[in-house]
């Protein structure tokens, strides 16, 4: 079983509706996919139509209780399953915070479901905290949504710096799996500008430090358009393959899932001249090594948000980031 946990702590960026569409589209491709909602704001669960009431049991009666993952599950497609979040899942954190062993919990309760699965696909919250950290000791690879910003780039280095932290002490085989761009529109200069830039600097990372968790990170070749009907679909209840499958963002992810499941990455690493010519596999699935004695990262990680840069700082478009793109530093 492949496990991936769709990550980035800034809002807005399209990871619930990567994570939903991803899910459907690979369960479109015969695949068993079991998605887990982690969100405090249950929108993966609300994308997929799926009913929240008080009663409803959810992720939150997973990690604070003794309900198993195959207890809470619901089906919303063929091939396709849910574990629905609840909003009292907020306040989890609190819950938790003396709990012995609160990093493992999610890892711990995945064996106890006895079905088997093709892929596990986890919606992470918006935040670097308990649950966060759960996602990404229970996966093996990350997905990263990006939308080609400047300040959607911005915290970059602070999401590098938690997978970094999480793969050196709290799961050796975590490794960040790709860079997928969300609300993509090519028609605009800073769009190329930022993709050309996050190429680079994962190039240039590949060559400082083989070792890093982000060195083989593949740019995927599919982008996601802008496509107001991603937009509509969660207002239905449903997966944009089952609001408009003959739209672009159907397509979009059609297209993803199909360079998801065959491995048919461009890995920045190795087509430094025609980055969109190169292809290469993913290494193969490996059993999970044994997890060290659990240190507080979330602690670590907390501190005060990285200030904007001001409008003066800024560089004209035509040379947006120098001379490092993302002006990431990584000890």
């Amino acid at each position: 079983m492949r496990s991936i946990a769709v990550m980035n702590q800034k809002g807005g960026v399209g990871k619930t509706t990567t994570s939903v569409n991803l899910a459907a589209a690979l369960a479109r491709r015969g695949k068993r996919v079991l998605l887990i909602d982690m969100d405090p704001q249950a929108h993966a669960t609300l994308h997929l139509g799926v009913e929240i009431s008080a009663d409803t049991r959810s992720i939150y009666d997973v990690m604070t209780d003794d309900d198993t993952l195959e207890a809470v599950k619901r089906k919303a497609a063929e091939n396709l399953w849910i574990v629905p979040s609840h909003l009292d899942l907020a306040g989890a954190e609190v819950e938790l915070a003396g709990a012995v062993g609160r990093d493992f919990i999610l890892r711990d309760k995945l064996p106890a479901d006895p079905q088997m699965y093709d892929y596990l696909i986890i919606d992470c919250p918006p935040s670097l905290g308990v649950l966060t950290i759960n996602a990404l000791t229970a996966v093996r690879e990350i997905i990263i949504p990006l939308q080609p910003h400047f300040l959607a780039l911005h915290g970059l280095s602070k999401l590098l710096q938690t997978v970094k932290l999480v793969s050196q002490r709290l799961n050796r085989e975590l490794r960040l799996t790709g860079i997928v761009f969300c609300l993509y529109d090519s028609a605009t200069t800073l769009a190329r500008e930022i993709s050309r830039d996050v190429r680079t600097f994962f190039e240039d990372e590949k060559d400082r430090d083989p070792s890093l968790p982000w060195a083989d990170a593949a740019l995927y070749r599919t982008k996601i358009r802008r496509n107001i009907r991603l937009a509509e679909a969660p207002s239905f209840g449903q997966s944009i393959f089952d609001y408009d499958p003959k739209s672009n963002g159907a397509d979009d992810y059609a297209d993803l899932a199909a360079e998801v499941d065959g491995c048919k990455r461009e890995f920045a690493s190795r087509n430094k001249a025609k980055p969109s010519a190169a292809r290469t596999a993913a290494a193969p699935d490996g059993s999970r090594a044994s997890a060290p004695a659990a240190p507080n990262i979330a602690a670590e990680l907390s501190g005060p948000a990285e200030p904007e840069s001001s409008p003066a700082e800024k560089e004209p478009a035509s040379s947006f980031f120098t001379p490092d793109p993302l002006s990431i530093e990584i000890d």
